[in-house]
């Protein structure tokens, strides 16, 4: 069984039935078409990535600002995949650049673009200008892309939203649910479809990825006890935004069913899994001093320190949505795999005014939290967004 499922508490792949169900028209599909991996160097990007290479595409090219991901991600796939005769090439740009831009009026024609870039912390909000740099990522360079997109004839457009803009109460999950409403404007000239879905675990920067790094480094492990949380293991991301992308109908949200194959987990829970896999006992401490004294001692006893405490920062949410009472389902189509059908339900004077505010600010080279917070209100109104104070950079 995989590792990952077990640390999960799962036994089986999400997808398996659906994949294989649909395996021969999607890899038809595959490997007669060109893609566009934008944001191809994430945890999830990777995943879309390979799901993509391992059906032979004809072209597949990838975007990523991060140059030492990119890196990653070639050795990866040669190691485990190999070659194929189509075009695979990655490059390290970013998509608000001039030379992203250039890069899309060189050639710019694909079958299908998948958008994975996104800033997804809720840490990321903590000041005005990280939290500018994501309305940017995840509004504006979405909006971006779809209008190139749109330019060059794409087929389709594919974008990761999250279950975190269902009633959203952060920014980072407002900001996805805001630019939802942005592809819904440009659903109107091309087929887009996304996806919306849990935790990835283990992915990039994750709390669950911390582990490895704190294992590492001989550091205490720090986990909330009282959050339940949703996981998808990396590989299961790729193939639930490939499918989205190959069989969404245009609007459409893809997102994991709940069954008992998905089940609920705290991230003290995982912790404990993680370590007893790693061979070590976990110890829990009192505070934050007796955990970092005693990671100096305790491994070699065959134990590890924990400190598993209750969260308290602002933007986490007390359970996983991935769809509003008020949105419409099909849950006939797959198996395992939910979809959110929709209309092209927007408002082009709220667009246009959210989006010029944001480009006044930044002309000014001036802005507030609190500015853009009010325009995030304005944008959704029952926005559940509540301040505390408190934020996870300000703990261990």
């Amino acid at each position: 069984m995989n590792k990952t499922l077990k640390l999960i508490g799962r036994e089986k792949e999400l997808f398996l039935d659906d994949i294989q169900k649909h395996e021969n028209k999607l890899s038809d599909i595959v490997s007669n078409s060109s893609f566009l991996v934008i944001g191809g160097a994430g945890s999830i990007g990777q995943a879309v990535t390979k799901e993509i290479f391992k059906r032979h595409p004809k072209k597949l090219h990838v975007v990523d600002i991060s140059e030492n991901n990119m890196v990653e991600l070639v050795r990866d796939i040669r190691s485990s995949f190999g070659y194929i005769n189509g075009d695979f090439q990655t490059f390290a740009l970013d998509v608000g650049s001039v030379e992203y831009d250039a890069f899309i009026k060189a050639d710019g024609k694909y079958d299908y673009v998948l958008n994975l870039s996104a800033l997804k912390h809720v840490r990321s909000e903590k000041d005005p200008f990280t939290l500018m740099r994501m309305c940017d990522v995840n509004i504006f360079n979405t909006d971006k892309t779809l209008a190139q997109s749109i330019e060059n004839g794409v087929k389709k457009y594919f974008c990761v939203s999250t279950d975190k803009a269902a009633n959203p109460v952060n920014m980072m999950g407002a900001s996805k649910r805001i630019m939802e409403m942005f592809v819904m404007r440009k659903s109107k000239q091309i087929n887009v479809s996304m996806a919306r879905f849990a935790n990835v675990a283990f992915s990039d920067g994750s709390l669950l990825h911390g582990f490895n790094q704190r294992l590492e480094k001989n550091q205490p492990i720090v986990a909330p006890n009282d959050i339940k949380r949703y996981f998808v293991t990396p590989q299961e991301s790729g193939e639930l935004c490939l499918m989205s992308c190959i069989f969404g109908e245009n609007r459409d949200i893809f997102f994991p069913k709940l069954s008992e194959d998905l089940h609920l987990i705290t991230f003290a829970d995982i912790a404990v899994k993680y370590l007893k896999e790693k061979g070590y006992e976990p110890y829990l401490c009192r505070d934050e001093d007796e955990a970092r004294e005693l990671s100096k001692t305790l491994p070699a006893e065959g134990k590890w320190p924990c400190l598993f405490t209750a969260s308290d920062t602002t933007g986490e949410k007390d359970f996983e949505e991935f769809f509003t009472d008020k949105e419409t389902l099909d849950m006939n189509r797959f198996e395992n795999l939910g979809i959110i059908k929709n209309e092209a339900i927007f408002d082009e004077e709220l667009l246009n005014e959210f989006r010029d505010k944001i480009s006044s600010m930044k002309t000014n080279r001036e802005w507030t939290k609190e500015q853009i917070v009010e325009l995030f209100f304005k944008m959704i109104p029952d926005f559940g967004h509540k301040e505390t104070g408190k934020y996870l950079d300000g703990k261990m």
